[in-house]
């Protein structure tokens, strides 16, 4: 099923062919224009481009109103990890638990870049959502973040009560390399026999760090993400690029046994972004697997565009939104 869709580049500027243009939403293209002459972000120190990315945020946008409380965990394999809990404001009693990974390149990114975003999850899935700010790259490289999203779910999981959720209600959801961490997630609770998902929601998920497809081709210079922008963030991440192959770093490299009893699976990807084909080739797999999967592709947009505040009320990302609550909403139901 394919609907709406816009685009995005992280590094280089502009669309170089009209056609490509012309495939964008306006609203969209019309954020797109605006980056011209902006340095590419893998030009920058960690710390420039995440002050890009929230000055990016920065703007306003519509969001509901929810509780926010502030704890730090004592787990995660740094001994402790802050993570930002949402309820819907004013909602009492236990809620099925929604565990969040963000994106933007294991290098940028956190709560305020993404708390629109998560209020939207939270009120429209009506569940208690738990934000993890794990430490970003390069300060922490694999397999730092994603271990401390596994432990800190883990521990939720246990102290569900403490929470206000339900542990036999769980999801997981991330964007971009949060979708990364998603999936992976999914796969080391398998292993370990850890906590039971009831879904996983991934938005445009990296999912292979060959960066050799088609999409990757096509959009490799943006618009939004770019190759070279990618290949910062994955050389941030992990500089040992012998392990890049390995599972629990490009989940689509994993073998169909390996990904047999995953939990349910909707994967959101835009038509015009290097992770298009990944994230799509990550759903098949899954599904000749054996997981229950949905997979949308939406047009006329770019990557990020669920989480950039710009977007918010585009057609994709409205539309994207909605499709990501119902498939909460249903999969977390009693």
């Amino acid at each position: 099923m394919r609907k709406f869709g816009l685009a995005v580049a992280l590094g280089s500027a502009l669309l170089t062919s009209s056609a490509m243009a012309q495939a964008l939403d306006p609203a969209v293209q019309k954020f797109v224009d605006g980056l011209e002459g902006a340095k590419p972000i893998y030009t920058l120190t960690p710390q420039e481009a995440r002050d890009v990315l929230d000055t990016v945020q920065s703007g306003p946008a519509a969001a509901p109103a929810v509780d926010v409380t502030e704890k730090t965990l004592a787990t995660g394999p740094f001994g402790k990890t802050k993570v930002v809990v949402y309820r819907p404001r004013g909602v009492t009693g236990t809620l099925p638990i929604l565990m969040y990974y963000h994106g933007a390149g294991w290098v940028m990114g956190g709560q305020k870049t993404h708390d629109r975003l998560v209020r939207e999850l939270t009120v429209g899935a009506g569940t208690v959502t738990v934000f993890v700010d794990y430490l970003r790259s390069p300060e922490s490289q694999f397999p730092g973040a994603v271990a401390e999203d596994y432990e800190v779910t883990e521990y939720v999981a246990k102290h569900a009560n403490e929470f206000g959720g339900d542990p036999d209600r769980i999801a997981i959801a991330g964007d971009s390399v949060g979708g990364n961490m998603t999936a992976v997630v999914s796969m080391m609770s398998k292993d370990r026999s850890g906590p039971k998902f009831k879904a996983q929601l991934l938005f445009y998920p990296v999912t292979d760090a060959g960066m050799a497809t088609g999409s990757y081709q096509q959009f490799a210079d943006g618009p939004w993400l770019t190759k070279p922008a990618m290949q910062w963030f994955w050389n941030a991440y992990l500089p040992n690029a012998a392990i890049w192959t390995t599972p629990h770093v490009s989940p689509l490299r994993a073998t169909t046994d390996y990904l047999k009893g995953l939990p349910p699976a909707l994967v959101i990807t835009a038509q015009n972004d290097v992770l298009r084909d990944e994230g799509e080739a990550y759903a098949k797999k899954l599904a000749d697997a054996g997981v229950s999967v949905t997979q949308t592709r939406y047009d006329g947009t770019i990557h990020d565009f669920v989480m950039l505040n710009a977007l918010s009320q585009t057609k994709p990302t409205r539309a994207a939104i909605a499709q990501a609550i119902d498939f909460l909403k249903a999969k977390l139901a009693k």
